[in-house]
């Protein structure tokens, strides 16, 4: 059996479906074909099962790629404001949390039906359980799944990265793209927990649950949210954040104590010096067990002005060399992916191979956590589904 249509799209995520929104509104005969039972498995998980579905505050600045200008045009022709007048008109109740994150007031599958009805209202066709077994080209893409062959003048590759592969992630994106013998920035895990090394893993990690509020920094970047320590390292908003941006053998910084002077009271004359007052001044900055656990690695040597100093420095720049990360299991994204380079910035098309389109976290742009992941996908979407 042959099926013909204008556009596959290979990829039931939430690039692959605003890719088939947009086109199948344009009277394009569109298919996406998906492996997997059912649509949108990322979707359903993300947000701890609410979805943070975009971020009011989304510039090309929180965008993580080897070209930084490439996500400009994309994002600047589908941005926030068009998401969520998609879900307004859903009548999908929503919140804003933190730092501009939106989520869904009830359950991230509402955003899954919104996105299944409007591609039903758009005619496109949706082919679960369906295995690409080859993809070829000739006078059009043929694609050879378990059951069926596909053809189009136009092949859509929006099957995500590598993380999380428990519910379904793979290589086979990468894989395609080299077949067509386009250039990969090796992948690697990002918004990934970090592993500390054995010796630091003794010294902090019987805290598991404790966090902090801190400033992470790396490789230029610097995040304020909250550090929570794990039976195996470090995680918490800024880690994630910073892990995106680290590389091993690198060191990050955290600051335990954001604004604040930590040693001041010393400056009173009347203050005793002594390790059970500084502990008090660092349980009102720090929780109580990672105060005195820090404090007893790093208590000054003496209670000389410049000893005090020195804790200070410390303090606000802890430097910690992770042994490397929890893996794609534990990532929330993908970093690296189909360069830049190779695609239209304003299409998503392949230079070297027409018709041939790249969408979504299988391209080397990797949001910042807070819903931006979601709007490179909605906006990399709308980009190919319109150009189709």
């Amino acid at each position: 059996m042959t099926d013909r249509f204008d556009a596959l799209i290979l990829g039931g995520g939430a690039a692959g479906l605003m890719c088939a929104i947009e086109a199948g509104k344009r009277g394009r005969r569109v298919a996406v074909l998906e492996h997997a039972d059912r649509l949108g498995k990322k979707i359903l998980i993300s947000g701890g099962g609410r979805c943070n579905f975009t971020n009011l505050h989304c510039q090309p600045e929180n965008f993580l790629s080897a070209n930084p200008h490439f996500a400009k045009s994309a994002l600047a022709r589908y941005t926030p404001a068009d998401f969520i007048a998609l879900v307004e008109k859903h009548r999908i109740p929503y919140h804003e949390k933190t730092l501009g994150q939106l989520f869904c007031d009830g359950s991230a599958r509402e955003i899954l039906a919104m996105l299944e009805e409007e591609c039903r209202a758009a005619g496109v066709s949706i082919f679960l359980n369906t295995g690409i077994q080859e993809v070829t080209r000739g006078v059009e893409f043929i694609v050879q799944s378990t059951n069926a062959e596909f053809r189009a003048p136009a092949l859509v590759v929006a099957t995500g990265g590598l993380s999380i592969p428990k519910i379904g992630a793979t290589s086979f994106g990468y894989d395609l793209a080299r077949q067509f013998d386009l250039n990969i920035r090796e992948p690697r895990p990002g918004l990934v927990p970090l592993v500390l090394e054995a010796e630091d893993r003794s010294r902090y990690c019987d805290l598991t649950g404790v966090s902090a509020d801190v400033i992470a920094s790396c490789s230029g970047q610097q995040f304020r949210e909250k550090m929570l320590i794990t039976h195996r390292g470090l995680s918490g908003p800024a880690i994630l954040q910073i892990s995106s941006y680290w590389k091993k053998p690198d060191q990050i910084h955290i600051d335990l104590g954001p604004g604040a002077e930590l040693t001041a009271f010393f400056h009173d004359p009347k203050t005793a010096r002594t390790l059970t007052t500084l502990r008090a001044e660092f349980r009102k900055i720090l929780p109580a067990r990672f105060a005195d656990r820090w404090l007893e690695l790093h208590a000054p040597a003496s209670w000389t002005n410049t000893a005090l100093a020195d804790v200070e420095r410390q303090a606000h720049a802890w430097a910690i060399t992770p042994a490397g990360t929890e893996g794609f299991d534990k990532a929330e994204v993908t970093c690296g992916g189909v360069g830049t380079d190779e695609l239209s910035a304003k299409t998503m098309e392949s230079r070297k191979v027409p018709g041939l389109f790249f969408i979504g976290e299988v391209v080397d742009v990797t949001g910042q956590l807070g819903g931006f992941n979601f709007q490179w996908a909605w906006a990399s979407g709308a980009a190919a589904g319109r150009a189709l």
